[in-house]
């Protein structure tokens, strides 16, 4: 696995010399500190419960603290990037935003980090504090392994036809179901929603190559955006 420049910010305890592991998921409320993602959230969210006569939800992000012996990494998907130091922040996927013809230009490009030691921006506004989804470290090994592998569909649009646009809830669901954390228990806070999750599964089900063998709730598709 390839090692990244190490932060200068923490944001959770250092793994313990006996080899300790822990995966960590964060739901946090889109656009927590930036009131430019939280409109058009809210505007998107607006007219997609009018349209399916229901109120409209909270909306979430999501993000990933995963622990080992090697030490503790943070997976986020970031838009807009934030400079070209990239290499700070263990970026290992940039990615088109709206459309592919103007990705060229920084501020319609996303990242996904694999930081070693980093930092969630808005994690003092996560929901319900980090959530366990394991402790196995055979796992958290393979969950930062397949960060090499992630796809970068155009983030806001269902470029592959998965039935829901691609953005970081489809990042972490897709990370999830490839490294075999089982995902159909994973809810979004109760009353919320997080919008591209299906995306990110229904994809890990089409790139499960032969001799790879999914854990449980891995593989399929299945219903996992709960309304609460």
């Amino acid at each position: 696995m390839p090692t990244e420049e190490v932060g200068t910010v923490r944001n959770g305890p250092m793994v313990p010399a006996d080899g300790t592991a822990a995966v960590d998921l964060y739901w946090l409320p889109l656009g927590a500190g930036g009131w430019f993602v939280r409109l058009n959230g809210r505007l998107y969210e607006a007219v997609r419960a009018r349209r399916e006569h229901r109120r409209p939800l909270d909306l979430y992000h999501s993000a990933l603290e995963v622990q080992v012996p090697e030490g503790r990494f943070v997976i986020e998907n970031s838009w807009p990037i934030p400079d070209r130091d990239g290499a700070a922040r263990g970026v290992i996927v940039e990615g088109p935003v709206v459309h592919r013809e103007i990705a060229r230009l920084r501020a319609f490009r996303y990242e996904v980090r694999r930081w070693r030691d980093g930092v969630i921006p808005d994690v003092a506004e996560a929901v319900g504090g980090p959530r366990r989804l394991s402790d196995d470290i055979g796992l958290a090994r393979r969950l930062l392994e397949v960060v090499d592998e992630l796809p970068a569909p155009v983030w806001g649009r269902d470029e592959l036809g998965t039935g829901e646009m691609w953005n970081s809830n489809s990042v972490v669901s897709w990370l999830l179901a490839r490294s075999g954390l089982p995902t159909a228990p994973i809810r979004p806070p109760n009353g919320g929603l997080a919008p591209g999750w299906r995306a990110g599964l229904v994809l890990a089900a089409r790139s499960v190559r032969p001799g790879d063998v999914p854990g449980p709730g891995s593989a399929g598709p299945g219903p996992v955006q709960h309304l609460g």
